[in-house]
C-alpha cells in the first residue's frame, strides 16, 4: 500500500515538473508556428481608407477639403434600455424613433450603423451619455468650403466617398490614395479593440491637387454669367477664360450652379459640365476659323475682296441672307466680311476653299475632336464627314450644320493669340504626394501648329477690327485694344430636326490685350428672351470679364489716345472699314507690324488710371519715374493732366479718388 502511494506521489511530481518544464519552454523560448498563431487569434489586419487629398486653387485656396466626420454604430446585444435609447437618439439625429429601435432591437447582432458622417458636436453629446453599446467611428468628409463655386468642375463624391462626377471622378485614383493596412489588437469574440470611444484617426492621405483656377476670377465670371442669366431671362449660360500662351483653364463655370455641398439633391440638368459636355452650333463665332483656315492655304488676303450680292445670293434651291435686311454689301475686304459677319462673303470664301480644304482646316483647329482636357465627360463635338452639299459648305460657313463644345471655341481662338499653335488646354496644374512631398507638374501639351506666327498676326488685326469698326463695339474695353467675334445662333431642337423657333444662342469669344494676349475669353448664352444678338448680350460681359482680368493681372492700359491706335491698326491691317485701302493683293501684316501698333512710351505720357483702387494704381506706376499725389478716397475719377497728354517735366501727376 505505501509503495502504491509512492509511486502514484511520484508519477504525479514527474507529470507536474514536465508540465512546468513545457510551460517554461513555451513562455521563453521563441517557437515561430506559435506566434504566428497567436497574431492571428489577438490581432487582425484592418484596411484604412485614405484621407481624401485637398483640391486648391492656383494660390493654394481651398475648393474642396477632407474634415473629420464621426459614424455613430451599437452592440444591440450589451445594448440596454434599446427603446430609451432610440428615443433619446431620435431628437439629436432627426430620425424617427422606430427606424433607429428598428436597427437595434435584434439582441443577437453585434454591430449595426445608427448614423453616418455625423458632426463633431452632436458626435460629443452622444459620448457625453456614457452608453455601453454605443460607439463611434471616424471617418473623414468631403467639404466643399465655396459651396456653389466651380461646382459641376469639382464634382462631388457617392455614399461610400467614391468620385461620381468632375474632379472627383477624372482623379479618383489620385485623390483617395492607396489603402493602408495595420494590425490593430482584438479581443477574445475577435472584435478590433477600440480607444477612446474612437478607432483609425491617423489615415493616410490621398495627393494634392493645385489647378490653374484663379478663385477670385472664377468667381467673378460665376457672377457675371448668372446676373446674364437673369438680366436676359436666359435658359443658361456658360463661360470659359484660358490662358492665352498655354491653354491653361483660368476659369470656367455654367449658370445656374448649385451647392456642390448638396450635390445629390441637385438636379442633373445642373451638374453638368456644360463646358466640356454640351456641343451646340456656334454660329458666326466660327467665321474667324474659317477666314483663319483659307488665310493658311494662301487663297485670301485680309484685303482681298468679294461681291456680297448686296445681301441676297442663291445657292441651290436656297437663298443666303444677311442677319439683317438692311446689310446690303456689295464689294467687301476679308477684313470687312470678319468686321461685318458677312454671311455671304463668307459663303464664298468657303466656296473659293472647297469642302476638302475647309473640312481639314476645322479639323486642325480642333474641331469635332476631343482636346485631351483632363476633365472627364469631354464631348467631340461634330464636323459632319464629306460629301457636303453646296448649301451646307455655306452653313458650316457661317457656323451652322456643325457643332464645337465652349472648351473647343475658347481652345481655337486662344490658338490665334499665341501665335498659331493648338494647346491641349488643362486644369489640374500639379500634383503633390501627401506623404513624400514630391511635386509632379503638369506641361504644356502643344497639339500641332495651324498657323504661322506672320497669319495669326494677320488674324488678331482682323480680329481687332470686329471690336473697333464691326460688329462687336459693345466688346471694347476702355485703355485695351480687344480682338473678338459675336455669334448669334438659331438654337438646334433637342427633340427632333430643325431649330427651335425664337431659339438662339448667343455668344462672343476673343482675347485681351490684342497686341500680347494674356486671356482668352468665351461667353455663350443660351435662349435669351429679351435680345439676342451676340453682340447685345454676349459681348457686354465679356467687357466685364476682360476689364477685371487685366486689371486684377496689373496690366498696363494704353497710354495713348484711343483714336490713334485704332487708325493705326486700320492702316496696318488694312481694315479700314469705310474707306478700303487700296493696297496690293499679296500684302501681308507682319507680326511685328502688329506689335508696333500698341508700342506705348509709358513715361512721355499720362497713363489711364480711371476706375482703379489706390493699390492698382501703385502697382500700375511702380518702376516708373513717375510720382503720384492722391486727392480723396475709392476708385480714380479723374487724372491731371488729362490722361495721353505729355508728363510735365517734374513727372508728377494728380489722382482723383471718389
Amino acid at each position: 500500500m505505501k509503495a502504491r502511494i509512492v509511486i502514484i506521489f511520484v508519477g504525479i511530481v514527474t507529470l507536474w515538473s514536465m508540465l512546468i518544464l513545457r510551460a517554461g519552454y513555451l513562455q521563453f523560448l521563441p517557437n515561430d508556428r506559435l506566434n504566428s498563431l497567436q497574431n492571428r487569434q489577438f490581432q487582425t489586419k484592418v484596411t484604412l481608407q485614405a484621407r481624401r487629398g485637398a483640391i486648391v486653387d492656383r494660390n493654394g485656396r481651398d475648393m474642396a477639403m477632407s474634415a473629420a466626420a464621426y459614424s455613430l454604430y451599437a452592440d444591440p446585444k450589451i445594448l440596454e434600455n434599446r427603446k430609451a435609447v432610440a428615443k433619446k437618439l431620435a431628437k439629436i439625429l432627426g430620425q424617427s424613433s422606430e427606424s433607429i429601435y428598428g436597427k437595434i432591437k435584434d439582441k443577437n447582432r453585434r454591430f449595426v450603423w445608427i448614423q453616418r458622417m455625423m458632426d463633431q458636436t452632436q458626435a460629443n453629446e452622444i459620448k457625453a451619455w456614457d452608453i455601453r453599446g454605443l460607439s463611434f467611428v471616424e471617418e473623414w468628409r468631403r467639404v466643399y468650403p465655396n459651396e456653389t463655386l466651380m461646382a459641376q468642375t469639382l464634382g462631388f463624391l457617392g455614399i461610400e466617398g467614391q468620385g461620381l462626377e468632375g474632379l472627383e471622378l477624372g482623379y479618383e485614383k489620385v485623390l483617395a490614395g492607396n489603402p493602408k493596412k495595420v494590425m490593430v489588437k482584438r479581443d477574445a469574440r475577435g472584435r478590433p479593440l477600440i480607444n477612446n470611444g474612437t478607432m483609425f484617426t491617423e489615415n493616410p492621405e490621398g495627393h494634392e491637387l493645385r489647378l490653374t483656377v484663379d478663385s477670385e476670377l472664377q468667381y467673378r465670371l460665376e457672377t457675371e454669367l448668372a446676373n446674364a442669366v437673369s438680366t436676359f431671362e436666359a435658359d443658361h449660360a456658360v463661360g470659359v477664360i484660358l490662358d492665352a500662351k498655354t491653354s491653361a483653364i483660368l476659369a470656367l463655370s455654367s449658370a445656374p450652379t448649385f451647392d456642390v455641398n448638396k450635390a445629390q439633391k441637385t438636379a442633373a440638368e445642373f451638374r453638368r459640365n456644360k463646358i466640356v459636355t454640351d456641343a451646340f452650333e456656334p454660329g458666326s463665332t466660327m467665321k474667324t476659323f474659317v477666314i483663319a483656315a483659307a488665310l493658311r492655304e494662301n487663297l485670301v488676303q485680309p484685303n482681298t475682296k468679294f461681291y456680297c450680292e448686296k445681301g441676297s445670293f442663291r445657292v441651290g434651291d436656297r437663298i443666303i441672307r444677311e442677319a439683317e435686311a438692311k446689310e446690303k454689301f456689295e464689294d467687301l475686304t476679308v477684313s470687312q466680311i470678319l468686321a461685318f459677319s458677312s454671311n455671304v462673303g463668307t459663303t464664298k470664301i468657303a466656296f473659293k476653299m472647297g469642302q476638302d480644304r475647309l473640312r481639314q482646316g476645322l479639323l486642325d483647329f480642333g474641331f469635332g475632336q476631343r482636346l485631351g482636357v483632363d476633365l472627364p465627360g469631354e464631348a467631340r463635338g461634330s464636323v459632319l464627314a464629306l460629301p457636303w452639299r453646296q448649301h451646307l459648305l455655306s452653313n458650316i460657313s457661317f457656323g451652322h450644320g456643325i457643332t464645337s463644345t465652349p472648351l473647343q471655341m475658347a481652345n481655337a481662338y486662344a490658338a490665334i493669340a499665341n501665335g498659331g499653335v493648338l494647346n491641349t488646354p488643362y486644369i489640374v496644374q500639379s500634383v503633390r504626394d501627401a506623404e513624400t512631398g514630391v511635386l509632379e507638374e503638369t506641361k504644356v501639351k502643344p497639339i500641332r501648329r495651324v498657323l504661322s506666327s506672320e497669319q495669326a498676326a494677320q488674324m488678331r488685326a482682323m480680329l481687332v477690327g470686329v471690336t473697333t469698326d464691326g460688329s462687336a463695339s459693345n466688346a471694347r474695353v476702355d485703355g485695351f485694344m480687344v480682338a473678338g467675334k459675336t455669334g448669334t445662333a438659331q438654337k438646334v431642337n433637342p427633340n427632333g430636326r430643325g431649330y427651335v423657333r425664337g431659339a438662339y444662342i448667343s455668344s462672343f469669344g476673343g482675347f485681351i490685350p490684342a497686341n500680347d494676349p494674356k486671356f482668352v475669353i468665351y461667353i455663350a448664352v443660351d435662349s435669351p428672351k429679351k435680345a439676342y444678338y451676340g453682340s447685345t448680350v454676349a459681348a457686354p460681359l465679356f467687357a466685364r470679364m476682360a476689364s477685371y482680368a487685366v486689371r486684377k493681372e496689373g496690366i498696363a492700359p494704353l497710354a495713348i489716345a484711343e483714336q490713334s491706335t485704332i487708325s493705326k491698326a486700320r492702316k496696318l491691317a488694312a481694315i479700314d472699314i469705310k474707306q478700303p485701302p487700296k493696297l496690293p493683293p499679296k500684302e501681308i501684316l507682319t507680326s511685328t507690324e502688329l506689335d508696333q501698333v500698341t508700342q506705348v512710351e509709358a513715361n512721355e505720357n499720362v497713363p489711364n488710371l480711371l476706375n482703379m483702387t489706390t493699390r492698382e494704381v501703385l502697382r500700375r506706376v511702380s518702376g516708373q519715374d513717375l510720382r503720384v499725389k492722391f486727392v480723396g478716397q475709392g476708385l480714380v475719377s479723374d487724372v491731371y493732366p488729362a490722361i495721353g497728354s505729355i508728363l510735365p517735366e517734374n513727372k508728377e501727376i494728380t489722382v482723383i479718388l471718389k
